[in-house]
């Protein structure tokens, strides 16, 4: 006699579930008992959901899973019902897996084969009410004891009777769904692995209360416990490192891959002899040990121990498995991110000095903030070199892109930048031997037509940067070559901030013959310079301008040393200043997270020297050239006059000075054929300040009074002089001549 004979012939049925096909097979019995004729059949999934309870056939994917995770025998009560929702009979469904799963202990995400048994089951000991329908009343009415039974040589688990507490089992249900939603919700939002541990210390377990708990992650060969929670924190002997093929529970769980249970010391006793000495001492009276499994690959192992005895039935089993699986899948999640963030950090701590550099008689700040998310690995950096000269270089860029490819072009371009400086090259060499190499190599890098790397688009993989390179004097003169980069700006003493307007060559690597001039600056004692990148000024969605509105007005209005500056900077722009880092070598502070650009900051403040040996200082000075092939920084010079005049107390004098300056720079490259240097000084007590402005050039010949007539074009510059100046000269110089003109604040004489 065959074995679907013998089931038969006791009222089993046999069905098969097939979920990479879809269909579950019925033989006779098992289609009688469902309310189909007692022939085998071939069901849908959909079909199979039509002849149960709607509760019952939610539950059965639980019950599913649990058999699938565990490796188990599963069981549940179901009602079969007929197609106008009244209850035919109750069956007892008992589930075993028979094929692997391919993708997860999930039934609505895995193939997996599965064999079931049904028995028809008594009807409950109670009536329904008056009016209502058997489908009406709860499955935990009926008198049916549901066990889970594991495999060969397990324990048993403690049956539990639902006659004896299931008017609070549907309740129960509903709250260990929302915790599971709880916990979700709380280990997708934790970024770091201590975070996910803290999440899993503080829960509680809807029916279950252990009195330690412990995380164990694999490396290499070994079991690690990387978090454990519990009163015995200063005894883990029994918690510690141990191999991945030793007899410990938690190896097993991690080598099957399916969870341990031992619902009794008696059961740990049996079942793990040479273990049970090492955690007898700790008075535990309940065990579980669940694999944490990812993507098929099981990468630790999560342990509760109870002070009472657990019968670890099904519901209860049914809920620390998907605890299990989430918690998987955040440590997972965290690993990967906190790998990101370490290669991150081992790569920017390339990219910036490992030293700070001494400058004779000046002050050097700096401050770097990766961009937050992903790899957050950007193109920023700055560098401070010494010069064989006994000056000093200091650099900063930025190279197009935040992933690793731009790291990679940073870290060679600041290699090739630094072995130029270290040769004794002036900036302007300096930058056009940068700009070459970045066009060289990138070019090289690119990929050919037709070399089988169609999917990198060449127009889009070339990175360019800009840089602002800035040769230093102990004295303060500093010559500065700048390709593409934001300009930067001097902190005059008196809290004035002028942009330093340097001539500009185009961003590096994309013309590869491109020059770049060097603008002579002086800065003088007091005075402090800025350079920095672009994502310094556009923080919050503020475009440029707006952003270095900003940004100005908290560098002028702020009093203090330069590192208290530099992080006043970052608080004002960013947030708080403890999420810089420092390229001193002295460590990282934690990141500032989602960010859209890196930060670069250098800032060079030259200190005030002795009071008695310190020079009648001006106030405020601008020094700057136009030259023959540059008349476009006619519209920078006005720009920095009027940066230079902000507080001054009448707007009309003000735009008067900035007609004459334009005036004078314009006659002097128009006139001659020689470049234009511009001098302007501001000194005295607000209020009652001179303005003296001079206009130099190489150029001997003398500019003479003329009287234009009314539609004439030429010849006013002179006339404008005497309206609008308060005091005006020529003076000739031994090489060329200087124009000069003044102003007094709030005289209502002149310029009024």
């Amino acid at each position: 006699m065959h074995t679907e004979d013998i089931l038969a012939a006791n009222g089993v049925g046999l069905w098969r579930w097939d979920n990479t096909a879809g269909v579950i097979t019925l033989d006779a019995a098992a289609a009688r008992l469902l309310g189909l004729p007692p022939e085998e059949t071939v069901l849908t999934e959909s079909a199979l959901r039509s002849r149960f309870h709607a509760l019952d056939y939610a539950e059965l994917a639980n019950v599913a899973a649990l058999a699938i995770a565990e490796g188990t025998i599963a069981e549940a009560l179901q009602r079969v019902v007929a197609p106008d929702g009244t209850v035919l009979r109750i069956v007892r469904n008992r589930l075993a897996l028979a094929g692997q799963t391919l993708m997860g202990p999930d039934p609505g995400q895995s193939n997996f084969v599965l064999y079931g048994l049904l028995t028809e089951a008594p009807w409950p000991a109670r009536s329904p009410g008056a009016g209502q329908d058997v489908a009406e009343v709860p499955l935990e009415a009926y008198p049916v004891e549901i066990t889970s039974e594991g495999p060969p040589g397990a324990s048993t688990p403690a049956v539990q009777s639902p006659a004896t507490q299931l008017p609070a089992a549907t309740e129960w249900r509903h709250s260990r769904e929302a915790f599971l939603l709880d916990v979700g919700r709380a280990l997708a939002e934790a970024q770091t692995t201590q975070e996910v541990l803290r999440v899993v210390a503080q829960m509680s377990l809807p029916g279950l209360t252990p009195s330690s708990l412990v995380i164990y992650g694999v490396k290499g060969d070994r079991l690690t416990p990387i978090g454990y929670y519990g009163p015995d924190v200063d005894r883990q002997q029994a918690f510690g490192e141990t191999t991945l093929e030793s007899d410990y529970p938690g190896s097993v769980a991690v080598r099957t891959g399916r969870a341990v249970y031992l619902p009794s010391p008696d059961d740990y006793r049996r079942r793990f002899p040479a273990v049970w000495p090492l955690v007898e001492g700790y008075g535990r009276r309940a065990w579980a040990y669940l694999p944490l499994i990812v993507g098929g690959r099981t990468i630790g192992a999560w342990l509760l121990a109870f002070d009472t005895p657990v019968a670890f039935t099904p519901d209860e089993r049914h809920l620390l498995v998907p605890v299990a699986r989430m918690l998987a899948q955040a440590l997972s999640r965290v690993y990967v991110q906190e790998s990101k963030r370490e290669l991150a950090d081992s790569l920017q701590r390339t990219m910036r000095p490992a030293h700070r550099t001494a400058v004779p008689g000046m002050t050097v700040v700096s401050r770097y903030l990766p961009v937050g998310g992903g790899l957050q690995v950007g193109g920023d950096w700055y560098d401070v070199i010494p010069l064989p000269s006994g000056r000093t270089a200091l650099v900063i860029g930025d190279v197009q892109g935040h992933d690793v490819r731009a790291a990679g072009v940073m870290t060679q371009l600041r290699i090739a930048l630094r072995a130029y400086a270290a040769e004794g090259h002036r900036p302007d060499a300096v930058l056009t031997r940068a700009n070459r190499f970045l066009a060289g190599m990138e070019t090289g890098d690119l990929p050919e037509p037709g070399s089988g790397h169609e999917g990198v688009d060449a127009e889009d993989d070339h990175r360019f940067a800009t840089c602002l390179y800035v040769e230093a004097d102990p004295d303060g003169a500093l010559d500065i070559a700048r390709a593409g980069h934001p300009d930067p700006a001097i902190r005059l003493a008196d809290g004035a901030v002028l942009t330093c307007s340097v001539t500009a060559g185009p961003p590096l690597g994309i013309v590869g013959d491109a020059d770049y001039p060097i603008t002579r600056v002086a800065l003088g004692r007091g005075e402090t310079l800025l350079m920095c990148t672009d994502g310094l000024v556009e923080a919050g969605g503020l475009d440029y301008d707006a952003g270095w509105e900003r940004l100005r007005k908290v560098l002028g209005e702020y009093e203090g040393s330069p590192e208290d500056l530099a992080d006043t900077l970052i608080r004002a722009m960013h947030g708080a200043p403890a999420r810089h880092m420092t390229g001193t070598g002295h460590g990282m502070e934690p990141r500032a997270g989602g960010r859209e650009d890196d930060i670069a900051l250098l800032l060079l403040s030259r200190e005030d020297g002795a009071p008695e040996a310190r020079p009648r200082p001006l106030a405020r000075r601008l020094v700057m050239s136009v030259s023959q092939s540059e008349q476009v920084r006619i519209a920078d010079a006005r720009h920095q006059l009027r940066e230079l005049l902000f507080d001054w107390a009448v707007e009309d004098q003000v735009e008067g000075a900035v007609l004459l300056l334009s005036e004078l720079l314009t006659n002097a490259l128009v006139h001659t054929e020689w470049d234009a240097t511009l001098s302007a000084e501001l000194e005295g007590e607000p209020g009652s300040r001179r303005l003296r402005v001079e206009v130099a050039d190489s150029s001997d010949e003398l500019p003479h009074m003329r009287h234009p007539g009314e539609l004439a074009s030429r010849g006013r510059g002179l006339l404008l002089l005497e309206m609008l100046a308060h005091s005006w000269g020529v003076e000739p110089r031994g090489v060329g001549k200087s124009i000069w003109f003044e102003l007094h604040e709030a005289d209502e004489g002149a310029g009024a």
